[in-house]
């Protein structure tokens, strides 16, 4: 496929006009197989093919999309865009294309996971399957393998070719009232264990039996790696350092400056094998190290191409995900507060006070009380209002850091007095 890449590469230069040009081009094989109440569902084994071309008239620019690479498709991608262009109206943030860059080494897809097959994958949903009958439980789910190929190129000499591969497994088990859901992903098939998963997968289910109803009040918690990570999403999200400058959110002078707790670091990495590292961004700039947040000090902060150049200074966008942690156990940590509530996931995630960085949301996927060192019950699940930042200035142990994503690397926090401010009856 990546000769094909290029082939299209090479008819674009030869027949586009435009003072400038960035052409990206993707090509995605997915397997997938869906499992409902105990059985498989549907099977997708796909391949789809994308190409996008933008385009540049001075500051003036266009963008067209097609998904065949015949020569008529291929020149009406090229007219499309350029006709958009000169139409278009100037762009005051333009930014020219990238020029040749020395990028990192490239490292193909896993073995284990290109030669993945869908005979295997339905021999790990069985395994899901038997489980929940022995626990007269119904599961749903998804597994997906995913091949990525990715081939960019521009005017001003940018050329680039990107692969990964990964896997991707989740799975809901569910019996009466009794819900909780279990999912991974990993660039290499052979570092996954669906028995690990199904293990964890019955401890929450176990757990969860019969869950009561508490009051709700600000109370440590055990936050786990895949609860933790979706909140830090939203911190990705709203880390920016030109909505920091323009005041829109809680980052506004903190560079160089202790504003998340002592505890608290995250960096994106290239020298990781487990972790999905793009080789360039959507510009076609490299990838490399970079320290966000180290010990509670903003290091750095995302920043596109053209705000980068007004305040001189690198551009930089988080590519992957790891949060440094600790060796503190779940049982120690639950020793280290007298009570407190176990969190296995969040959702519902949504901003109350962007410039606060204060975000509200729901927990899901069981919720366990302990005391004096032991669970002691399943509860209903909270409301929770929290300021980021702030609640890891209240990080009082971590856990090792746990690989639940391709792109991400996340340990156990205990949190001292989470903010929930309501429950529910479920």
């Amino acid at each position: 496929m990546k000769d094909k890449m290029k082939k299209i590469a090479d008819f674009v230069r030869q027949n586009c006009s435009a003072d400038d040009f960035t052409l990206r081009i993707f090509h995605n094989h997915d397997l997938y197989s869906r499992f409902a109440q105990n059985g498989i569902t549907q099977h997708i084994d796909g391949k789809n093919l994308q190409i996008n071309l933008e385009v540049a008239f001075d500051n003036k620019t266009g963008t067209a999309l097609v998904n065949q690479n015949d020569e008529a498709s291929l020149e009406r991608l090229i007219k499309t865009a350029e006709e958009m262009a000169k139409l278009n109206k100037p762009d005051p943030e333009f930014m020219p294309s990238e020029p040749e860059h020395k990028l990192p080494k490239l490292t193909p897809p896993a073995t284990a996971t290109r030669n993945l097959t869908v005979e295997k994958m339905v021999d790990g949903i069985e395994k899901c399957v038997k489980n929940a009958e022995k626990k007269s439980a119904k599961i749903s789910g998804l597994s997906h393998k995913q091949i990525n190929q990715y081939y960019m190129e521009t005017k001003n000499g940018f050329n680039g070719y990107d692969e990964l591969g990964s896997f991707s497994h989740s799975m809901t088990m569910k019996k009466g009232g009794r819900e909780t859901k279990v999912e991974r992903s990993c660039k290499d098939f052979a570092q996954f264990s669906m028995e690990e998963n199904l293990q964890q997968l019955n401890q929450q289910f176990d757990s969860l039996q019969e869950p009561k109803q508490i009051k709700y009040e600000k109370m440590p918690v055990i936050m786990r790696p895949q609860a933790f990570l979706k909140w830090i999403f939203y911190l990705i999200w709203t880390y920016q350092r030109r909505e920091a400058d323009e005041g829109m959110n809680p980052y506004t002078d903190k560079i160089g400056k202790k504003f998340f707790g002592e505890k608290f670091s995250l960096r994106s990495v290239i020298d990781n094998p487990a972790l999905h590292t793009p080789r360039f961004d959507q510009y076609g700039l490299p990838t490399k190290h970079i320290d966000w947040i180290e010990k509670g000090v903003i290091k750095n902060m995302q920043a596109d191409r053209y705000y980068a150049k007004q305040k001189n200074i690198e551009p930089a966008s988080i590519y992957n995900v790891v949060i440094d942690g600790g060796n503190t156990s779940e049982e120690e940590m639950m020793q280290k507060v007298g009570r407190g509530i176990i969190l296995n996931s969040l959702w519902y995630i949504r901003p109350v006070d962007m410039k606060a960085g204060e975000w509200t949301g729901l927990t899901r996927d069981g919720v366990l009380y302990f005391e004096d060192g032991k669970v002691k019950k399943a509860v209903t699940n909270f409301r929770w209002n929290e300021i980021l930042h702030d609640a890891t200035k209240r990080i009082l142990a971590l856990g090792p850091a746990q690989q639940i994503e391709y792109m991400a690397q996340i340990p156990t926090v205990l949190i001292d007095d989470f903010n929930f401010v309501d429950v529910t009856t479920f």
